[in-house]
């Protein structure tokens, strides 16, 4: 059976659901159509440690094979797990530790694109 394919803004949603679900906290999307050419989206997250952001990895890595039979393209950074890149094409994930993220600062640098932050559905 094959599963419909997700548009770009689905995948996103899709994977900020998961990465809420394992509990990390400032979930944004930035959307990069018209600035870049190789992804539409960047997923931006953050896990408190390096252990929960393996999770936080693990759980999308997991749902969206489950659910969607999607695999990323690649994954690096696993290993240390600091910052996680999961390319999706069309959505590119970045899971980081706190310090990574304030170091890499990846929403200021892309701080003229469209953003939004993920509130997960109350329930």
């Amino acid at each position: 059976m094959s599963t419909p394919q997700l548009t770009s803004d689905q995948l996103a949603d899709a994977i900020a659901e998961q990465a809420a679900d394992k509990k990390a906290s400032d979930i944004v999307v930035l959307d990069l159509r018209g600035a870049i050419g190789y992804t539409d989206l960047f997923v931006i997250c953050t896990g408190n440690t390096d252990r929960q952001v393996k999770a936080i990895h693990d759980g999308i890595h997991q749902a969206l094979k489950e659910q969607h039979g999607l695999l990323p393209r690649r994954v690096e950074g696993l290993a240390e797990a600091r910052w996680v890149l999961m390319d999706y094409l069309d959505v590119v994930v970045h899971v980081f530790t706190p310090e990574t993220r304030e170091f890499y600062r990846l929403e200021q640098l892309w701080g003229e694109v469209p953003s939004r932050v993920y509130e997960p559905a109350a329930g």
